[in-house]
């Protein structure tokens, strides 16, 4: 018979066993799963996020004619239903959900009108950069590493993220994710079209201080509103 003292010693030995064991084992994971790692970092970090502003550079690609379009401008939102992105080149451009109705003013391309869309989930799935990555990714996507690399002077992990389902606005997107807060450095998506986006953060505040008017779209004189069902 094992004396007591024996029998504790040995209960501590195997529970300090176990113990490294499973630490080993973690830390195994997290070096094999880097991007399992990046997903929950930017999702615990967007969870705290109620209102967002940015500054964002976009290259838009089209395949099919291999035309690239430039654009920069700024966004803000406030979840989960207002955005507003108004363009500083092409000057003037602006896109603006109030929370019931999407306003489309694209005086660079087709001035004097603007459209307005009713809100739905698919436009503000569109619309939400947050939401659209970052909201139950394990669930909706299959994730995957495409490594290391440094965005805007930031050391970030680049993601790969494939829809699940056939529900969704991209058909495969990558995202770059600072490792240290867990935010969104840079991402590039796949549209259902072909189109390829780009877009690079190169300015973001979050639970920034963002008024109403933000989110409120005045129709410029001489402009006239086309609704959505009127041109479909």
């Amino acid at each position: 018979m094992i004396p007591t003292t024996s029998r504790r010693a040995v209960v501590a030995a195997l529970a300090a066993l176990l113990l490294a064991s499973q630490f080993a084992a973690t830390a195994q994971l997290s070096a094999q799963d880097p991007a399992a790692a990046a997903i929950d970092r930017a999702v615990e970090a967007y969870a705290k996020v109620r209102t967002a502003r940015a500054t964002f550079e976009q290259v838009v690609t089209n395949p099919l004619t291999g035309s690239k379009l430039q654009s920069r401008g700024a966004f803000e939102q406030a979840r989960p239903d207002r955005f507003a992105f108004r363009f500083d080149d092409p000057k003037g451009d602006m896109i603006i959900s109030d929370g019931k109705f999407v306003w489309v003013y694209l005086p660079s391309s087709t001035p004097g009108q603007v459209i307005r869309a009713p809100l739905t989930s698919d436009v503000e799935g569109s619309m939400d950069l947050i939401g659209a990555f970052f909201s139950n990714p394990r669930t909706r996507y299959t994730v995957s590493d495409a490594g290391a690399a440094t965005i805007g002077g930031r050391a970030a992990r680049a993601v790969t993220l494939v829809p699940k389902g056939k529900e969704g606005n991209f058909t495969r997107a990558k995202v770059w994710i600072d490792t240290v807060d867990g935010t969104l450095r840079q991402f590039e998506a796949e549209e259902l079209s072909g189109i390829v986006r780009l877009v690079r953060i190169t300015a973001f505040t979050a639970n920034a201080t963002i008024g109403e008017q933000a989110f409120r779209f005045k129709t410029p004189r001489g402009v006239r509103v086309v609704n959505q069902s009127d041109i479909q």
